[in-house]
């Protein structure tokens, strides 16, 4: 499906490949959106927040490398961090978009905190929804998630886990239970959302992520954080849903490092509080805006 009429829709060359980007307003104070999987396309993010463009505030996404309506290369060297940081910095210069407000969501906020470590001066702030900044910790927490299916449908898992029959009904059965308890909590996902998952490009999501939501095997799963966020001297808002399957944990143990951090708690959502709870959300983000 094409994107909204209101966008303007560019691509940008980023390495020999080219990247699409969307852009809704005009305003000269910029939100960019960082788009979780990794591997969805930037549908569901932009989609939900491009009724904000207005005024002075400007509204721009893009769809990563390998999702949506950018190129889509077959190599895995190109699925590792360092190289969406640099990508995300050549759509900000490349646009010319000055320092930027910057909203990650889900993996979007893991690659927005590392951008935020390398890119200080390009931000005016930073929004990190549904994020950590820790793979260890948000795996541990995740398993105190899984807990909750009881031992016997733990033992099921961890046995086609390590079978690696990750398709069988019982599994995947296991794996739906979970993503509607802590991915999203409406009886009926959204239109944009089931646009982002259903063109997932899996060769990114295995090789950073792993398996599924609740499975860490691939080269992020050491990835940590926590400790550079004293550095981090910009103005954060961070925002999770009560039963994310980033857990607020997450959450307070990144507002307890950021000199400069507001917190927000939905509680009624999982991991997408601006399609369960937009009301509350878009009151949190805005007011957020208009006080930076």
């Amino acid at each position: 499906m094409p994107p909204p009429a209101a966008c303007e829709t560019v691509r940008i060359p980023v390495n020999g490949h080219e990247i699409a980007t969307y852009s809704i307003g005009s305003g000269k104070n910029v939100l960019v959106l960082v788009h979780g999987g990794p591997g969805l396309s930037c549908d569901y993010l932009r989609d939900s927040h491009q009724h904000l463009a207005s005024g002075d505030l400007r509204i721009v996404a893009y769809d990563q490398l390998g999702c949506g309506a950018s190129d889509r290369p077959v190599d895995e060297r190109l699925w590792v961090l360092d190289r969406y940081v640099e990508e995300l910095e050549i759509v900000r210069a490349t646009l010319g978009l000055g320092k930027i407000n910057l909203l990650g969501q889900s993996w979007g906020a893991f690659l927005g905190v590392e951008y935020a470590l390398k890119h200080p001066d390009n931000l005016r702030s930073l929004i990190l929804e549904g994020g950590a900044a820790s793979m260890p910790v948000l795996a541990a927490e995740q398993s105190r998630l899984r807990a909750a299916l009881g031992s016997e449908t733990i033992m099921m898992m961890q046995r086609h886990e390590a079978e690696g029959t990750f398709d069988h009904p019982e599994y995947k059965g296991a794996i739906d239970v979970l993503n509607y308890r802590h991915v999203c909590r409406l009886q009926s996902w959204p239109d944009c959302l089931i646009r982002s998952i259903s063109d997932v490009h899996l060769a990114a999501y295995h090789a950073i992520q792993g398996e599924n939501e609740f499975v860490f095997t691939g080269n992020l799963k050491e990835w940590a954080r926590l400790d550079a966020l004293h550095r981090l001297a910009m103005p954060v808002l961070i925002m999770a849903g009560m039963h994310d399957l980033v857990t607020p944990l997450n959450a307070l143990m990144m507002h307890q490092r950021l000199p400069d951090s507001r917190i927000k708690i939905f509680q009624n959502s999982s991991h997408v509080p601006f399609l369960e709870e937009p009301d509350v959300y878009f009151q949190t983000l805005t007011s957020f805006l208009q006080e930076i």
